[in-house]
């Protein structure tokens, strides 16, 4: 009998950690737990690592970052689940891929941070990266259906197969909000959202559309497209997670219900598919809408266009940006229409350079946040 599946959940105490856990325990034959990390919420931790007892149980809180790092080593997962949020993400994803891990990636900013990068160190290292984010896992999903390869643009055969990427939005609790009403929304107000329970963060991002923004990046260095190859449909329903459109005008959809245990359960069993017990999608009493999202209310997902367009680490910044502005929105130091402007304003700054050296990328996410913070 072959030995169990390793695996690494970073961000174990949060939303992609505690759904990932719930996946993982309903095989426990297959699967076997090797480290759980949690950036904060030691007090979780402390209850997991009872659950869990042959598990290496480490608290960037406590232990710190090195001791993050070196453990991703030292346990030597088959698989990494990075849950964590933000750009602290990006250092743990890195690490994964240099011990040899696959990595199922929550966390989109590893991507949008240093997507070049990451990409070709887990080529040279032959490991996979493999979407967690409910719509980057339905395109990855739909393409290899097709029978498109991950890297499928380097071949152009494969490339013209696709006409475009669209990604679907709920379109947050603010999507029928006037601009005006916008100007005046608090932070209890953001974190509502209609269709997802996810962390704090993630769902501000949403209710601004940023986190669409973030996707948009993300699927343009993932699936290797360019800006104007990624569309977005409001979606509120949230049961089509992503669709890809073919040379043909023909449009493949992946649907399930909005949970995101489903494409956790699909990135650990990759490249099988396995049975789940998840709850279906219900066509009994089912209608779906889609719109177009609107870039004046929300011209965060303008800004990431932009951002991917001029490349280099632009997307770093893009990102660097959004998130010391959501850090000062949810501490009430400003308010949610100074978000899109603080991003807007840091993108006007310089940020050519070198994508695929990690300490230039650390610096420009470094740069950015600088001068975002001189603007509150």
């Amino acid at each position: 009998m072959s030995s169990k599946i390793r695996i690494a959940v970073l961000g174990a105490t949060g939303s992609i950690g505690k759904s990932s856990l719930d996946i993982i325990s309903r095989d426990t034959e297959k699967f076997e737990v090797v480290l759980l990390a949690s950036r904060s919420n030691s007090d979780t931790l402390d209850e997991l690592s009872k659950q869990y007892p042959n598990a290496v149980c480490v608290s960037a809180q406590k232990d710190g970052k090195k001791k993050l790092l070196s453990s991703i080593a030292e346990s030597k997962p088959d698989i990494t689940i990075n849950g964590i949020s933000g750009a602290a993400g990006l250092e743990p994803s890195i690490a994964a891929i240099n011990a040899g891990s696959n990595l199922a990636l929550a966390n989109k900013e590893t991507i949008v941070m240093a997507g070049k990068y990451v990409l070709q160190l887990a080529k040279e290292k032959n490991t996979n990266i493999i979407p967690v984010d409910s719509e980057h896992s339905a395109i990855f999903h739909l393409l290899k259906r097709e029978n498109i390869v991950h890297e499928f643009s380097r071949n152009e055969h494969e490339k013209n197969k696709i006409s475009e990427i669209i990604l679907t939005a709920s379109g947050g609790p603010f999507r029928n909000y006037s601009l005006e009403k916008l100007r005046n929304v608090t932070v209890q107000d953001a974190l509502c959202h209609p269709t997802w329970n996810m962390g704090q963060k993630i769902t501000i991002d949403s209710a601004s559309m940023a986190n669409k923004g973030l996707e948009i990046i993300e699927a343009c260095l993932f699936f290797n497209m360019l800006p104007e190859k990624i569309k977005v449909a409001i979606h509120p329903q949230s049961i089509v997670h992503s669709m890809i459109r073919l040379c043909n005008g023909v449009i493949y959809a992946q649907m399930s219900k909005p949970d995101m245990r489903h494409p956790i359960h699909d990135a650990i069993y990759w490249p099988l598919t396995a049975p789940s017990s998840l709850e279906p999608v219900d066509f009994d009493n089912l209608t779906l809408e889609f719109s177009k999202p609107d870039t004046e209310k929300f011209p965060m997902l303008r800004l990431a266009r932009e951002a991917a367009k001029n490349g280099a680490l632009f997307p770093c910044a893009y990102n660097a940006a959004n998130e010391i502005a959501v850090a000062a929105f949810m501490e009430n130091k400003i308010g949610f229409l100074d978000i899109p402007r603080i991003t807007e304003s840091v993108l006007q700054e310089d940020f050519s350079g070198d994508c695929m050296n990690l300490e230039t990328i650390l610096n420009a996410d470094a740069k950015a946040r600088l001068i975002g913070l001189s603007l509150f």
